[in-house]
């Protein structure tokens, strides 16, 4: 990317930063069943370099449910959780045109789509399973000071985002997983693993859940320290079938397959104590 385009995409940031308006939330629900909304819309423009200039307003609408299923069916130990998205708007990356976007509700397509619906058991101990629609992104791979930002690529890194042959299971498609949590020690550390479809697609796109699994599943574990100054999580993840690869090619032409695996880090920490002095 030349420096000047560059320059032009961080100060189309700031402006989106500056004129992004505040999420506003809605809550409904004192009994087994807790529902709650949150209302996202941004306004982005690129201000200088190739691309127009046109100002660009982006929406996502999330609608979620968690549903007690020991107070509401007498299933001990149970609760359910669903998650309705809905994202409509301009594409403000059609004019930036960077690798990684620049927008983290930006999606492809506009549309309605089942984002999560999964059911968590309690084993003991604190310790619990997870199996239905699910958001990789939600637990592993993720930090809590993206939250503030903007960028999609502060989110989750590029090399396990454009994996996958519709991407994994994160925003704004996902798909079927089963996930294992066990916390180690009492200091908030713990470990996750989870087995999910390669394949993320859910109701709302077509063809809808994914339920052959025939590009096999994507393999995550991780451990994390979310308590402390100093916080993190490391983690490796890697593909049950090779998939094809987007560079190499073989002597007929096709894609070769190859292995798709990785790992990562994320560290975290407090610059100020936040203790008055």
């Amino acid at each position: 990317m030349a420096g000047g385009h560059f320059a032009s995409v961080i100060r189309a940031l700031l402006a989106g930063l500056a004129l992004s308006a505040a999420p506003s939330m809605a809550r409904a629900g004192a009994g087994p069943v807790d529902v709650s909304a949150v209302i996202t819309v941004d306004m982005a423009s690129v201000i200088a370099g190739d691309g127009d200039a046109r100002l660009r307003a982006l929406t996502n609408i999330d609608v979620m449910a968690d549903i007690d299923l020991a107070a509401l069916a007498g299933w001990q130990g149970a609760r359910a959780f669903v998650y309705v998205l809905d994202n409509r708007g301009g594409r403000p990356n059609d004019s930036a045109a960077t690798l990684q976007g620049v927008n983290n509700i930006e999606v492809p397509k506009a549309g309605l789509r089942l984002f999560e619906a999964w059911i968590e058991q309690d084993l003991g101990g604190g310790a619990n399973v997870r199996a239905g629609l699910y958001d990789l992104n939600s637990e592993f791979y993720a930090n809590e000071s993206a939250g503030v930002l903007l960028s999609p690529s502060f989110g989750i890194g590029s090399e396990l985002a454009s994996t996958g042959p519709n991407g994994p299971s994160i925003f704004p498609s996902s798909a079927l997983a089963a996930r294992l949590y066990v916390p180690v020690g009492d200091g908030g550390s713990f470990v996750r693993a989870a087995v999910v479809n390669a394949r993320a697609s859910t109701l709302g796109y077509s063809g809808g859940v994914d339920l052959s699994f025939r590009d096999g599943v994507l393999l995550i574990a991780g451990a994390s320290k979310i308590e402390g100054p100093l916080r993190g999580s490391v983690g490796v993840w890697h593909y049950s079938r090779n998939p094809h690869d987007i560079y190499d090619a073989g002597p007929d032409g096709k894609p070769l397959r190859k292995p798709a695996q990785g790992t990562y880090v994320v560290v975290e920490g407090d610059l100020l104590s936040g203790k008055a002095r």
